[in-house]
C-alpha cells in the first residue's frame, strides 16, 4: 500500500510541477497593477479556503471530494486559459490557494519542494503591494471573519 501511496504522489508531484511552469509564466506576464489586484483576489481566496474543513479540497465540486486529490487546480488552471482578466486572475488566485494547501504538510520531498516553489511564487505577489495595502487587507478580512 505504502508503494501505490508513493506513486501517486510522485505522480501528483509530477502534475503539479507541470502547472507551476504555466502558472510562472502567466505570473511574469502580469503588468504592476495587475500583480496587486491577483495579490488581493489571492489574500481573500486563502483565508476563504484556511476556514474552510478541507482547504487542500477548496475549490472542489462535492462530488468529487472523495478523489485521491481535489480538483482546485485543475479549475484554476482552466480558468487562467481565459480571455477575461478577472477570470484569470481568479484562477491563479485558486490554484496557488490549493496548491499551497495540498503540498503543505506533505511527508514527500517532491510535494515539500512544489511547496517552497508555490510560495517563492506567492512571495514575489506579496513583495508587489505596498505594505501599507496588505496590512489594510489583512485588517479587512480579520474583521469580516
Amino acid at each position: 500500500m505504502q508503494l501505490v501511496t508513493r506513486v501517486i504522489a510522485l505522480s501528483r508531484a509530477i502534475q503539479l510541477r507541470r502547472q507551476l511552469r504555466e502558472v510562472g509564466k502567466a505570473l511574469e506576464q502580469l503588468t504592476p497593477p495587475v500583480r496587486r489586484q491577483l495579490a488581493a483576489i489571492a489574500v481573500r481566496e486563502f483565508n476563504t479556503a484556511s476556514s474552510s474543513e478541507f482547504p487542500h479540497l477548496y475549490g472542489t465540486p462535492p462530488e468529487d471530494k472523495y478523489r485521491a486529490w481535489g480538483a482546485g487546480t485543475d479549475i484554476g488552471l482552466e480558468r487562467m486559459q481565459s480571455e477575461n482578466l478577472q477570470v484569470r486572475l481568479r484562477g491563479l488566485a485558486l490554484w496557488l490557494t490549493v496548491a499551497f494547501h495540498e503540498t503543505k504538510d506533505s511527508p514527500y520531498a517532491e510535494q515539500q519542494d512544489l511547496h517552497k516553489q508555490v510560495m517563492r511564487a506567492m512571495r514575489s505577489l506579496k513583495e508587489s503591494v505596498p505594505a501599507e495595502q496588505l496590512k489594510q487587507w489583512m485588517k479587512e478580512d480579520a474583521e469580516a471573519a
